[in-house]
């Protein structure tokens, strides 16, 4: 059985998210949102263009483009599609399913080209009535992953016409109601503007419902804390890292309070032995930790947590707590990720420095003509020496093909982590 969906939906507006189609005047930074909803539990984000102009469009696309360029789980796309090529748009934003409005005439026809082009798994259909299902139902059917169903009246009706699974419009954030919601067989999620509320604990529900018996996509630890080896104050420490950058963040403590409300919330939680009680890191500075993994080393004596960090992790302010170099041996780093983004951030750091001895300093000076000439020179002897039996001059020219990539990565404001997540959601 599949677990069942939380989703939240980020409604876009002049590329700023806004509260709700008819709340406009507060906005709020979508990435900042979306990477909150991210981290907290949310299944899957609908990002829904409510611009009036083909200009703001383009710009809440550019807003989804960088949304999915800044987290983990799958987005939605959906809003303003008036024939195919918009929705090649939202997919090529980086969103793995397209929402077609249901109320629109021209969605069959769309939806039939589509399901064609790009396969039936990645697209919605919006219902607010079942007329479109009356006319269509065949092709529904055949061409719809889900619906999202935005009017709880029409379910019931819904269900008895098609077994096309859908997510559902709920107001009610009450476990009992919404374990009772998501207990129908086709239903696959929920959404409302309660999920969609940034301080709502997302983590908390999904526990709730899994007490319910509903199958929830959180936290099922594979060890209990009867499984772990504690030291002689019965805890077991933690190393804490970022998942991103593997940098070690901390180190704490935790009791079975402590294992069990971290495993419960997705929000580190330690046991201060200073204040002898329990402590949910962030809770007062907002610097909080999103879990990503525990892992137990070998000897089941420690805890290995990957993290998703809100600002520092050490109390100083700075973002680990190892600070204090006591001895160092210089070596050279071989790592591909810590090469590439050292060199990059070299060269980055030398386009406004004046020098007659720094080469990206002179093409960056150049302009993009020459940023482009000099690539493609290179582009053009990378492939020459493929030809060639000699690896080490092969291996020598794609160290300048990427040097030279990362020049004008730089000219045109591109970084390592774009092109990464750009690779990841292939």
């Amino acid at each position: 059985m599949e677990h069942k969906n939380i989703v939240a939906t980020i409604y876009l507006k002049d590329g700023k998210a806004v509260k709700s189609p008819d709340e406009l005047d507060q906005t709020y930074d979508p990435i900042r949102l979306a990477e909150l909803y991210d981290d907290s539990g949310v299944d899957k984000i609908i990002c829904l263009d409510i611009s009036e102009f083909e200009e703001e469009s383009e710009k809440n696309l550019t807003t989804i483009r960088n949304i999915n360029r800044s987290i983990d789980i799958k987005t939605c796309g959906g809003g303003n599609i008036r024939r195919l090529a918009d929705v090649k748009k939202f997919l090529y934003a980086g969103c793995v399913e397209v929402i077609l409005n249901g109320a629109k005439p021209d969605t069959p026809d769309i939806l039939e080209e589509a399901a064609k082009r790009f396969g039936h798994d990645k697209f919605l259909v919006s219902l607010q009535n079942v007329d479109l299902l009356f006319k269509h139902k065949d092709l529904l059917e055949e061409d719809v992953h889900e619906f999202l169903i935005m009017n709880p009246a029409i379910e019931a009706s819904v269900c008895n016409m098609t077994d096309v699974p859908y997510i559902l419009c709920q107001k009610d954030s009450n476990p009992d109601a919404l374990a009772k919601v998501l207990s129908k067989p086709n239903i696959r999620g929920i959404y409302g503007p309660f999920i969609d509320d940034p301080d709502f604990d997302v983590m908390r529900l999904k526990t709730d419902l899994s007490a319910r018996g509903i199958k929830m996509d959180n936290f099922d630890p594979q060890l209990k804390w009867a499984d772990l080896k504690k030291n002689s104050d019965g805890m077991v420490p933690v190393v804490v890292q970022d998942y991103k950058t593997l940098e070690v963040l901390m180190v704490a403590y935790m009791n079975e309070e402590a294992f069990n409300t971290t495993i419960s919330l997705g929000k580190m939680t330690y046991w201060s032995r200073s204040r002898n009680e329990l402590w949910t890191k962030g809770l007062t500075s907002g610097h909080i930790q999103y879990v990503k993994s525990l892992t137990a080393d070998c000897d089941f004596d420690t805890i290995l947590a990957k993290v998703s960090q809100v600002g520092a992790a050490c109390h100083t302010g700075n973002h680990s707590c190892f600070f204090n170099e006591i001895v160092k041996k210089e070596y050279v780093h071989k790592n591909p990720e810590s090469i590439l983004e050292t060199l990059y951030n070299n060269i980055n750091s030398q386009k406004d420095t004046p020098s007659e001895d720094s080469y990206p300093y002179y093409l960056l000076e150049k302009g993009l003509d020459r940023i482009l000439k000099k690539f493609g020179e290179e582009s053009t002897e990378l492939v020459i020496a493929s030809k060639n039996p000699d690896k080490d001059h092969i291996v020598y020219e794609e160290a300048d093909l990427l040097y030279h990539l990362m020049i004008l990565m730089v000219d045109r404001g591109v970084t390592w982590e774009d092109v990464m997540r750009e690779l990841a959601q292939r």
